[in-house]
Formats: structure tokens, sequence, C-alpha cells
């Protein structure tokens, strides 16, 4: 494992203002947050196994899960919007964010989100997120960047501002998933998912060369290839510099925090290496002290088990919350396994309302909820 202990930094050219402290919900004030419940979907799926007594603070065996919406392509990166009372979730190969909400059901929200071609050209935006001005970040997988929509959250424009599209002047790779600390630094993840020419170690594993990807139809758009010759975990700090705190991971994916933001988890998405890692987060920002949070490799190929580890969310309490084979994984902060929600589906990632009573879930071309005590 290579950790920078003096993590190399570039700086980008950002709004730093735009870059508000953020969680996995919208920040803004509980005080003007309006109550929020629903009753459970006429359509349920999946089931719930409880392995800790502990996992009872937070589900029971008859907990049901709800669907909300179905029939997607590939959904991911939900966040809850407070001021509003609604779910927003990226349809990734649509390239456009879909709105959930009680009143209206499921609309589309806005096009062109990750890819400034028609929606058939290219991946659209991964993780959203809220910052603390109650602004929508995006991780724009098709434009391979991180951008703010330069538009009020109830008039959403495909206008947005670039925040990072290239680390030392190698273009990024497709911005996956990302969170903030509570200063307002943006954690997020960069592996080479959707490119079309991207690095492959050689036989002596040092020298790494680029190599096509071979498809069944001829491409009719221009090639994307990898300029970075690895996967990144990155920081890009408020005052808009990038730092690479870890080139290590082969697939890295989901991201969260620890609620005192000094726990990093990340989640790898290899088949061959499917794992959660976890990270001490020092006071300078960067990373230490990396190790195997959760290895899922005995899960690979196994009935009910679809999916890889990926996008997280993490309760007040401590709790993880991850998606991976079968569902989400209840993970205690030790790595107990206190208890699954079994989607029976390829599960992508999940977010709190703000008031964590309700869980919901992207997984495959479902949008699902599940209630939180």
């Amino acid at each position: 494992m290579r950790l920078k202990n003096h993590p190399k930094i570039v700086k980008v050219t950002v709004l730093t203002f735009m870059l508000g402290a953020c969680s996995i919900q919208s920040s803004i004030n509980d005080s003007v947050v309006k109550p929020f419940s629903m009753n459970d979907a006429e359509e349920t799926i999946g089931s719930i196994d409880i392995y800790d007594d502990k996992a009872y603070q937070y589900l029971d065996n008859e907990t049901l899960v709800s669907v909300r919406g179905k029939g997607f392509d590939w959904v991911e990166g939900p966040v809850w919007v407070a001021d509003g009372n609604y779910l927003l979730f990226s349809d990734i190969p649509k390239n456009l964010i879909r709105k959930f909400s009680i009143a209206h059901g499921n609309q589309i929200y806005l096009e062109n989100t990750g890819f400034s071609a028609p929606s058939a050209k290219g991946p659209g935006s991964n993780g959203l997120l809220i910052n603390q001005k109650n602004e929508l970040v995006l991780l724009q997988t098709g434009e391979r960047q991180v951008s703010l929509m330069q538009a009020p959250l109830n008039q959403p424009k495909a206008r947005f501002t670039n925040l990072v599209n290239n680390y030392h002047g190698m273009r990024l790779n497709g911005t996956n998933d990302g969170v903030f600390d509570q200063q307002g630094n943006l954690y997020f993840t960069d592996p080479a998912i959707g490119l079309d020419v991207v690095f492959k170690a050689g036989d002596n594993r040092q020298e790494k060369r680029l190599v096509e990807k071979q498809y069944k139809k001829p491409l009719t758009r221009e090639k994307r290839v990898q300029q970075t010759p690895f996967a990144g975990v990155y920081r890009l700090s408020v005052h808009g510099e990038l730092i690479l705190v870890d080139d290590t991971l082969t697939v890295p994916n989901g991201i969260a925090l620890s609620p005192d933001d000094k726990t990093l988890y990340v989640s790898v998405s290899d088949k061959r290496a499917p794992a959660w890692f976890v990270y001490d987060v020092q006071d300078d920002g960067s990373l230490a002290n990396r190790r195997e949070f959760f290895n899922a490799q005995y899960l690979i190929g196994q009935p009910e088990q679809q999916g890889l580890p990926d996008g997280m969310a993490v309760h007040s309490s401590g709790v993880i919350f991850a998606t991976g084979p079968g569902g989400v994984w209840l993970f205690s902060p030790e790595g107990e396994v206190l208890a699954k929600i079994k989607t029976g589906l390829a599960t992508s990632n999940c977010t709190f309302t703000t008031d964590e009573k309700t869980l919901y879930i992207t997984a495959d071309d479902n949008l699902l909820s599940i209630p939180i005590k």
C-alpha cells in the first residue's frame, strides 16, 4: 500500500465559496425542516436478516422494503433534499436526474446531467450532494469532473461550474461518489469505470499500458481514454487544492465519513477483490492506517448475492449502511455485521432522510425505501 505521507497538491481553479460542508442529507437548519413520514408502499420486496441484537435499534425482521419506483435504467447517487422533502437520484445511462416525492411520485428533475451531448451519447451524473448553501454538487461521470449546478434546487437547469476535472493536467477518470467533511472539504472516488481505453498492468505488475476494451458493437462516439494511470481517492479542499490521498485501490467506489470525521470508509467494486476499507483521517485531512474493513470475496457468484461493495450512508450513531452483495449491510464501526437488508437486486447506494427515519436505496432499476426506528 502506498499512501501519501506528503501528498502532492494540485491547485485547481475553483469557486471555493461553493464548496460548503455537507452530509448525505441537506444541511439546512433543522428548525425549518418539515416533518416527513410516509406509509409502506403497496409493493414490497426482499427481507431483513438480523445477525446481532444491536440491529434492533434500527429495524426488525418484519420491516418492509417498499418499492417507490421501478423500470428505470441503472440508478445511483441518492440525496435527500430537506427543503422540500424530496429525493434526487441519478439514472446514469439515461444521463438524467430523477426526483421522488410523496406528492408527485417519480419525475424527471434534470436532463444532460453528466454528459453534455444528448442523453444516448454517454453516462450522466453519479453521486449527488447538497452543500451548505443548499446547492447541488454533482459527480459527473460523463464529463469526468466534479461540478456545481448554477441554478436553485427548485429551478434546476443544466448549467454547471466545473470545480475540478484534472490532476496534474491529466483528466480524471470518471468521478463517482463523494462526501463532504464538516469543514466543506470534499473526498471523492475516481475509478476508471465507463472508459473505453484503460491502463492495465503488464506481466511484471510494475509497468502499465493502455488497452482498448472490446465491444460487441463499434463505438459511434469518441473513445474515452484513461489519462491518470491509477484509480484515485482525492480530497478537494475548500481552498481549491486537489490532493491525491490514495492511488492503490483498484476500483474505489462508495465513500463515507464517520460522524466525527475521523474515519473514512471506501468500498472497492472489484470482482477479483471486493471489499470495504477504512482509514484514519489525520488533522491535515490526509489518510493513514488503511486496513480492510470487510472482505466480500466469498460472496461473489453465490445465490442471492448480486452486486459488489458500493455506496454507503453512515447513521449518526456511527453504524454504516453499506450497499453490497445482495442488498444493504449494516456494520458496526468495529466491522461487525449487524444485519442485512436483502433486496434481491444489485444494490448501488443509499441515503437517509434528515431525521434518519427513512433509508432510500437505489438498486438496479428500482428506487426502494425502508423505515428506520
